[in-house]
């Protein structure tokens, strides 16, 4: 499991491109017969990707957690990005269809993950934290999911966001978790952006054609700068940076937040006329 460590926005200032990536960057989630993790020490977030093929894929309790199963003393958030799959807890099995969610409470048993195609496999999508508390299993089904529309097409940001687990749907400690879609013809995502002080953020990107890419933009509102994006990276977004992206195609985006608290609304506003 790689371990990313925190850094302080005077640091960040002074990265070089490539030690921007290294430190926000990550890439590789999705590679066919593997589980590929990461751990973020802010918030005590761990991310990644599982792409079961012929044979499944049990999650496994990297040594880093000092625990005897994964979900011991964490929750664990998954977002389906690919082809139909199975997710078995226990003696249950959980069927998700491309962008369907599954919730999974702290002390569960650790899910062991399969492709119903493995010409088309799914890709899990994994955001963990930490938890204080035990909630029950929970599906989310895509199709059942009700969307907010944001943005319009004059500011070419238009977009339907997803709520998958956040207070008054799914009982959680710390996770919130959704995805956006954004609209054909538009191209902006989290347009007018903000920061979150007393939460940390992760973006995955998905939808993207082979040679389209998404350039996120991140940073203090008076020192951004952007990373180049591709379909199945996800990049990590400190309580102090921005998190905002332009794509050169049609796109969506999983986010997923852990910190103090779970309102939605806790934002702190960067309006455009402030930014560097």
């Amino acid at each position: 499991m790689q371990e990313i460590f925190n850094t302080h926005p005077n640091d960040y200032c002074t990265l070089t491109p490539v030690e921007l990536r290294q430190r926000f960057h990550i890439g590789g989630l999705f590679e066919l017969g593997q589980c590929n993790l990461s751990y973020w020490y802010e918030d005590r977030t761990v991310l990644g990707g599982v792409t079961p093929s012929i044979i499944p894929l049990a999650l496994p309790t990297p040594g880093a957690l000092v625990a005897d199963s994964f979900c011991e003393r964490r929750e664990l958030g998954i977002i389906n990005l690919g082809g139909a799959g199975g997710v078995q807890v226990g003696g249950d099995v959980h069927i998700l269809g491309p962008r369907d969610g599954l919730y999974l409470g702290r002390g569960t048993a650790n899910p062991v993950f399969s492709s119903e195609d493995p010409d088309n496999p799914a890709r899990f999508y994994l955001v963990s934290f930490l938890a204080h508390a035990t909630h029950p299993v929970s599906v989310r089904k895509f199709e059942e999911i009700e969307g907010l529309n944001l943005g319009s097409p004059e500011g070419a940001n238009a977009r339907t966001l997803y709520k998958y687990f956040a207070p008054g749907l799914v009982p959680t400690c710390q996770l919130v978790m959704g995805l956006t879609l954004v609209a054909r013809g538009s191209t902006w995502n989290t347009i007018p952006p903000h920061t979150h002080n007393r939460r940390s953020e992760v973006y995955c990107y998905f939808g993207l054609q082979s040679d389209e890419v998404v350039m996120h933009f991140m940073g203090p509102p008076e020192a951004t700068r952007h990373i180049v994006m591709r379909a199945g990276e996800a990049v990590l977004s400190p309580s102090w940076s921005i998190h905002c992206g332009a794509g050169t195609g049609a796109y969506g985006f999983v986010w997923s937040m852990g910190g103090e608290n779970q309102e939605f609304t806790d934002m702190d506003a960067a309006p455009l006329s402030t930014l560097v």
